[in-house]
């Protein structure tokens, strides 16, 4: 709204309004008010969560330190979803069909994690909605946002070309393109794009919810994975820079730095209260919008496969789960003391705080990992 009020409007009379046309600065601004959103509103909402009683329930069967944070205020990931979307919304070219598709992904995912911590709230006990809902909710979201970049790029302005790092010359195609001649066979042509777009990110979405179980362990990783993908984002998108590293590019794709932006910049706003002792919690309405915004942008910019480096933290978490439940399954033993693996290490005798900073850390090299490998390919 505002650059299409000082920039296309106000820039051909007043031309220093000019400076608005800049992706760069537009995104700096972006993840100034977004951050700035948060702090600013922030104490109002902890303050409204603990009026209505919208406190956190603590499973019984996790650490027991744990137990006293039981009560504190969660589904403060409205907040954060409003301070990416706002942002957003002011700074951004709403012409631009991936801004659109990034925001509403953002908000289906914010909206199913709602109704997950409203029931859990209304029910009193760690208990929303169940497993199967939830997965299929999260599927069919992913699966709308696969239609959508399916239908651009039979308009020429995207790739289903699969980008694999290392590897610069190798990048099939997930459509059959044989299979488009005849109408009876496009589901099949489009089903491997689709299931793989499906796959990254609903796993993206869960594995930044398994994430979430520490004083700002997630959000903290989240401002790591949303600057990387920032920088991502805004080579993909800029002509020179694509050119030079060798990455497909596709020009709309630049205005999503804003978008990006402003996940940073409500991320770190919204860790202020989340740090250790946290003052509020994100809920599954946070974690979900977090982890669908990161998966729709790694899609969009084509850095798919390198989504396991620039979210490393999250994707172990998920992994350490996962590996859990098959092992008790099939030996009825277990790996680790508990799942997620911030637990085991709490089970360890490590700190909180310890964990939380060391898991930070991991996140920081992974995400200069997932950067460094521009060049390598």
């Amino acid at each position: 709204m505002l650059y299409w009020l000082l920039y296309q409007q106000l820039c051909p009379r007043i031309s220093p309004f000019r400076i608005f046309r800049y992706l760069t600065f537009r995104t700096v601004f972006a993840s100034l008010t977004a951050l700035f959103m948060t702090l600013i509103v922030g104490p109002y909402v902890i303050r409204k969560l603990r009026e209505f009683q919208i406190g956190q329930y603590i499973r019984e069967e996790g650490p027991q330190a744990h137990k006293k944070k039981a009560g504190t205020p969660t589904m403060g990931g409205v907040l954060i979803t409003i301070a990416m979307v706002v942002p957003t919304l002011l700074w951004a070219d709403l012409t631009n069909w991936y801004v659109w598709i990034a925001m509403l992904g953002t908000v289906a995912f914010a909206a199913i994690g709602f109704a997950d911590d409203y029931l859990k709230v209304i029910h009193h006990r760690n208990l929303g909605l169940t497993g199967r809902s939830k997965l299929m909710l999260q599927v069919l979201v992913a699966i709308a946002i696969a239609v959508v970049l399916v239908a651009l790029e039979a308009k020429g302005e995207y790739s289903t070309h699969l980008v694999v790092p290392f590897l610069k010359r190798f990048r099939p195609d997930l459509i059959i393109n044989g299979l488009l001649a005849n109408p009876r066979t496009w589901f099949v042509a489009f089903f491997p794009f689709i299931a793989f777009v499906a796959f990254v990110i609903v796993g993206s979405t869960n594995a930044v919810n398994l994430t979430d179980g520490l004083d700002g362990l997630a959000i903290g990783c989240t401002v790591i994975a949303a600057g990387a993908l920032t920088v991502l984002t805004y080579v993909s998108g800029h002509a020179v820079f694509a050119d030079y590293l060798e990455l497909p590019r596709i020009p709309q794709v630049a205005e999503l730095t804003i978008f990006c932006g402003a996940m940073v910049g409500s991320s770190i706003g919204f860790l202020w209260y989340n740090a250790h002792p946290a003052e509020i919690f994100m809920g599954d309405v946070g974690s979900l919008a977090l982890g669908g915004a990161i998966g729709t942008v790694a899609v969009i910019i084509k850095q798919e496969l390198l989504l396991p480096f620039i979210g490393g933290v999250f994707v172990i978490e998920a992994v350490s789960v996962i590996l859990q439940v098959g092992s008790y399954k099939l030996r009825k033993k277990r790996i680790f003391k508990m799942a997620p693996l911030h637990h085991h290490f709490e089970l360890l005798g490590w700190s909180e705080s310890k964990v939380i900073a060391r898991f930070w850390i991991a996140s920081l090299i992974f995400a200069l990992f997932a950067l460094t490998t521009l060049k390598l390919r």
